[in-house]
């Protein structure tokens, strides 16, 4: 009894003793997206922090599609230890299963989630030459043609495409939601006038609106951004509960070390909050956050309910 005892013992401290020493090999950050966007500029952004801290190499691995699903999927399916993590934006967590039949992983259940890493408010913005001049132009303007006006949108299942939809919902009008491969090119159409509004999150536009190329209307935060503090809220424009933030975070595959999970938040958090790297996104309007993941937990279920009964209530589909 006592060998066995003793046998016990000793698995259990080799247990807890695992993940101790992390990360033992390279650690690749899987992005569902193209580069360039928000999510892969926070994944490239704590690399070299995390490279130098750790004295291991950290990669960055973009391997986009399909709503940002074949980054995720592949992130489920990898072992869970501490190799691969995925930076994502919010949709693959809480958007997507809702819009996606026959989705090859349950965003609930099968991450271990690390930390929401920025967040961000998207703001309502129309080309400069737009005749639309404030928030209450737009909703008129939706009204007296309803399902004509148009709204770009990064792509389907996005939280601009999504807050669109809230919107909607929340004025009693309807737009005609116009999809784009990506911010980019629905940037581009929206300057050059080929589409009427959207909502873009904050970071990837701040550069225009301040440029003249766009106008904005009004945010979606709960208050103004010292980014554009001119720039109502929608509340302060009359539209109640459409306070919409997107979000980046981490996860990595459920089954990680509890040692090797701590370590490797407390790592990532330590990198978020390096005074270069809050500089580089405060100063295009993002929220650090850097959360536990207990609060990540409670965070996702909200924004998971929230965003089905949106998608459910506006009857939304991908297809």
């Amino acid at each position: 009894m006592k060998k066995y005892l003793g046998a016990i013992a000793l698995s259990l401290a080799a247990l807890a003793a695992h993940g101790q020493g992390w990360p033992e090999k390279t650690v690749t950050l899987v992005v569902p997206f193209p580069p360039g966007g928000s999510t892969d500029q926070v994944a490239r952004a704590i690399v070299p922090r995390l490279s130098e801290k750790l004295k291991q190499s950290f990669l960055v691995d973009n391997k986009a599609g399909a709503t940002g699903t074949i980054g995720a999927t592949f992130v489920k399916r990898a072992p869970a230890d501490g190799s691969t993590f995925l930076v994502t934006s919010l949709g693959p967590l809480v958007i997507v299963p809702h819009l996606v039949k026959g989705l090859q992983y349950d965003a609930l259940k099968d991450f271990d989630l690390i930390t929401v890493a920025v967040a961000s408010p998207n703001v309502l913005v129309v080309p400069a030459s737009s005749p639309y001049k404030n928030v209450a132009d737009v909703i008129a303007g939706l009204k007296a043609n309803p399902g004509k006006m148009t709204f770009a949108s990064a792509g389907n299942g996005s939280s601009d495409h999504l807050t669109a939809e809230l919107f909607w919902q929340q004025t009693g009008t309807q737009g005609l939601h116009v999809p784009y491969k990506g911010g980019s090119p629905a940037h581009t159409d929206l300057m050059g006038g080929q589409v009427d509004a959207s909502f873009q999150n904050i970071n990837s536009v701040a550069q225009y609106i301040k440029g003249g190329r766009m106008r904005a209307l009004a945010i979606t935060s709960p208050k103004r951004s010292p980014v554009l503090p001119e720039v109502p809220t929608l509340a302060e424009a009359g539209v109640k509960n459409v306070e919409v933030a997107s979000w980046q975070a981490i996860v990595a595959p459920k089954g990680l070390a509890p040692a090797t999970r701590d370590k490797a938040h407390a790592a990532f958090v330590e990198a978020l909050n390096d005074p270069k790297v809050k500089e580089q996104f405060t100063s295009i309007g993002f929220e650090m956050v850097a959360n536990t993941p207990a609060q990540f937990a409670e965070f996702q279920q909200k924004e998971y309910a929230r965003w089905k009964t949106v998608i459910e209530a506006g009857k939304i589909t991908i297809d």
